[in-house]
């Protein structure tokens, strides 16, 4: 496999911006349970609905995020899903593809079948090409895929854009092997670390108990046990000036971590998360994260429970040039 060379980079400059007021989000149109990924995602919980009131509730909320992003000034991007495969994941795009501010495009290898018949570069490329953002290089991680070697996109990477520094934690569904490979190729520094749920399994994916915002971060410290991955991450996480905002295991639970930092076409930053994150972090913890933006809650209870992902899973940024 051909990887781009990595790019030269100073520490301590900002080489890339860390928002964006651009995101694509795939339609859930075949939205339901999926038992190939229920595996290792103890997030993800039977429904009781019949399979069209499942995929229409999950519609409706898909629709209103939409319109509350639209409404605040954010570009949205829809990608309906595919029409020739069973993609009941697909509403969580940031798994397949990740856009960079050089335009280069990466597509990541994925653990599932019928994840990784989510992927659709084509379609995703006319969508980009429509909305003028000029494709670069694409860079294909998913051959990878043959080989175990796994690292789903931005749920398995957490990135420090602005300084080059990506996050990631062990588990099925990110390798170690993947993950050294894509930092080499996209020229990051890599810090891996090991983070386990209330059963001592590992968290699915990286930002389900870590997110990196402009000016903080969002962490489940207590998930990571070794003392030295924890201290080590701690002083990453905290570089440049970044205020560590700490939850707990419980309040991953409910997607406290699983936000993401975005700005309008105005400028203005919003901290995109789900109702249900909203209610589960403290008043003292809204407070901290509303020095950095407005805090916009969105209701997606369905897509939560049914599909183990939240708010930022559904959101795949995009950089406009220049961006």
């Amino acid at each position: 496999m051909t990887f781009a060379p990595p790019h030269t980079i100073m520490r301590g400059m900002t080489s890339s911006a860390q928002l964006t007021n651009t995101v694509v989000m795939v339609s859930p149109d075949q939205f339901g349970y999926n038992p190939e990924t229920a595996e290792t995602n103890v997030f993800q919980n039977k429904p009781q609905q019949a399979e069209t009131a499942l995929r229409d509730a999950a519609l409706a909320e898909f629709n209103g995020m939409v319109a509350a992003l639209r409404a605040r000034g954010v570009n949205v991007l829809v990608l309906p899903s595919r029409l020739d495969a069973v993609t009941p994941d697909a509403v969580f795009p940031n798994n397949w593809f990740s856009h960079h501010a050089d335009g280069r495009l990466a597509l990541y290898p994925m653990l599932t079948p019928n994840r990784r018949a989510e992927r659709q570069p084509q379609a995703l490329a006319s969508l980009l090409a429509n909305a003028n953002i000029p494709a670069g290089a694409t860079v294909d991680f998913s051959a990878q895929e043959a080989g175990g070697q796994i690292l789903e996109g931005t749920g398995s990477l957490v990135l420090d854009r602005a300084h080059k520094v990506a996050f990631a934690m062990a588990s099925p569904r990110t390798t170690r092997e993947a993950f050294d490979a894509w930092c080499q190729a996209m020229g990051y520094e890599g810090v891996f670390f090991h983070a386990y749920d209330k059963d001592s399994l590992p968290i699915y994916h990286t930002n389900v108990m870590l997110s990196i915002g402009e000016g903080f971060a969002v962490c489940c410290m207590e998930a990571v046990k070794d003392e030295a991955e924890r201290t080590l991450l701690e002083s990453k996480l905290t570089a440049f000036g970044r205020e560590l905002i700490a939850v707990t295991l419980q309040q991953v639970y409910a997607f406290t971590a699983n936000i993401l930092h975005v700005k309008n076409t105005a400028g203005e930053r919003l901290i995109v998360m789900s109702q249900t994150a909203y209610d589960a972090f403290t008043e003292a913890q809204r407070q901290q994260l509303a020095k950095f933006g407005e805090l916009l809650p969105v209701k997606i209870d369905m897509i939560e429970q049914t599909g183990g992902g939240s708010a930022r899973c559904m959101l795949a940024e995009v950089f406009p040039s220049g961006e």
